[in-house]
């Protein structure tokens, strides 16, 4: 076992490397606050792919999909989750084009949502994207201080400490263009490094012959592609995953600073492509932990447990470097996701300048990275922590999106549509149902299949159904006039649809 002094020092190595690299490319560049949180236009091919790779492999990868593979259901449940983080993509190659189309202007989900739906639906909305990325914040936290707990055993809130320091500082700094920057810097480095990594890891267990007959003699279900919780956890993953990316702040930053439609259609494509045999193989990690028997706690950091037990010292410090790598890259996404929003919504509040809201932006910031410090220093299952954003998600993505062509659907038809679908995902919630035991509710038992299904399959009935009776018909030029450029002037969004 690498010791704690060790583990700390290169972690600290590489995010000072790093902090200093995103605040030295983007000096002097910070213009406005539309530079701060859109660089807008500015992203060509290669750096929105690199962004979207970098983004979207955040250390989750090394968590979730091994934690999914070792105690949620086998290798259907890898692929569930694999072909889940590819959909999202696939999705905003579409719905990409017409959000910049609709409002050439924008910033965020929830300003969109402000001007489409009106206070309402826009409230609520808040409060769930804002959710998600803090829950997706601490369970990155949780999952690298748990990963440095196992292989150097250094406390937790060390490890989130100094993580949350230094990417703060930069991304206080400089904003989206400094996480763009370090994302293309960090993709060039965690490709060769996950490749180089699974592909030793797979040598040392004796390649993929040995690695089947290992969890064939221990849970042979887990590579059976018929075994019904396998099938079942794969299906609401997918859907989960799938609703929690469409409400994910860091992704409609993205498609803002593409340079053009062509580039963010490619881009948001070949993403899809690169990330579904990396989580792929990332989960077969969980299997092969399940095999070598090394799973009797927190299938969270299956990854871990594997390469801790395979790898000599000074691989498993690569592994680290590997793993901080990834928290970087998707925690400085999430900052700038949340501080985009602040930004562009605080001027429906008060009347601040341009100053006022570039400080409140990284105020916010700050706060939320302290929370998730705090919270991802406890140890939860990382998976679990998802699980809870992911309901609210997948509840509320198919109205909102909906909103973007169905001229017909209000807010009010929205909201409905998106807490009914709500209150069907709790009901069957296996977290929720001990909260709901006192209701002595006759249902059938609460899994997460029929929580994630049912919340989006009546989610989306109901904004089916209102889209289909409601009475007016919304002006889509309106949402153009309505969003303008945070440097031009705030438009209060009075003009929002109160329906």
């Amino acid at each position: 076992m690498i010791s704690a002094t060790v583990a700390l020092g290169v972690t600290a190595l590489v995010v000072g490397g790093v902090s200093v690299l995103g605040m030295w490319a983007v000096r002097g560049r910070i213009d406005s606050v539309e530079d701060y949180i859109t660089a807008r236009d500015s992203a060509g091919t290669g750096t929105l792919t690199a962004t979207l790779v970098a983004s979207s492999m955040g250390a989750w990868i090394l968590l979730s999909p091994a934690e999914a593979g070792a105690a949620f259901g086998g290798i259907t449940a890898v692929l569930g989750y694999a072909v889940g983080s590819a959909l999202p993509m696939v999705l905003y190659a579409i719905i990409g084009p017409r959000i910049r189309e609709l409002i050439p202007a924008g910033h965020t989900l929830t300003e969109y949502t402000y001007a489409r739906f009106g206070r309402m639906m826009y409230g609520y909305v808040l409060v769930v994207s804002v959710s998600y990325m803090f829950v997706f914040l601490a369970a990155e936290m949780t999952g690298i201080t748990g990963a440095l707990s196992l292989v150097a055993e250094v406390p937790m809130w060390q490890t989130a400490l100094l993580i949350g320091t230094f990417v703060l500082a930069y991304t206080t700094y400089g904003g989206l263009r400094a996480s763009i920057f370090t994302d293309t810097v960090q993709a060039l480095v965690i490709l060769p490094l996950l490749a180089v990594s699974f592909g030793v890891a797979l040598l040392e267990l004796g390649g993929t012959d040995a690695v089947y007959e290992s969890v064939t003699a221990s849970n042979p279900q887990l590579l059976d592609l018929g075994f019904a919780v396998g099938v079942e956890s794969g299906v609401y993953i997918a859907v989960s995953v799938l609703g929690a990316e469409m409400l994910n702040q860091a992704w409609w930053q993205r498609v803002y600073a593409a340079e053009n439609q062509r580039v963010l259609r490619r881009s948001f494509v070949v993403t899809a492509v690169a990330v579904v045999p990396m989580i792929f193989v990332a989960g077969l990690f969980g299997l092969a932990a399940q095999g070598l028997g090394l799973v009797e706690g927190n299938a969270s950091i299956a990854f871990f447990l594997v390469t801790t037990e395979l790898f000599p010292d000074t691989v498993v410090v690569g592994i680290v470097i590997l793993a901080v790598l990834l928290v970087m890259s998707s925690a400085d996404t999430l900052f700038n996701a949340i501080s985009s929003i602040v930004t562009a919504d605080l001027p429906r509040v008060i009347d601040p300048g341009e100053r006022t809201l570039t400080t409140s932006a990284r105020v916010l910031t700050v706060v939320v990275a302290l929370a998730s410090i705090v919270i991802g220093a406890q140890g939860y299952s990382v998976l679990t922590l998802f699980f809870v954003a992911d309901l609210l998600a997948v509840a509320t993505f198919i109205p909102l999106l909906a909103g973007l062509y169905a001229r017909r659907l209000s807010g009010h038809g929205a909201l409905l549509a998106s807490l009914t679908g709500l209150l069907v995902g709790v009901l069957f919630f296996p977290i929720a149902r001990p909260l709901l035991s006192a209701l002595e509710l006759s249902l059938p038992a609460a899994t997460y299949f029929r929580s994630f299904l049912g919340a989006a399959v009546v989610s989306g009935g109901m904004t089916a159904l209102a889209a289909v009776v409601g009475r007016s018909r919304i002006d889509f030029d309106r949402l153009d006039r309505t969003i303008t450029r945070l440097d031009q002037g705030v438009d209060d969004a009075r003009g929002g649809d109160e329906r």
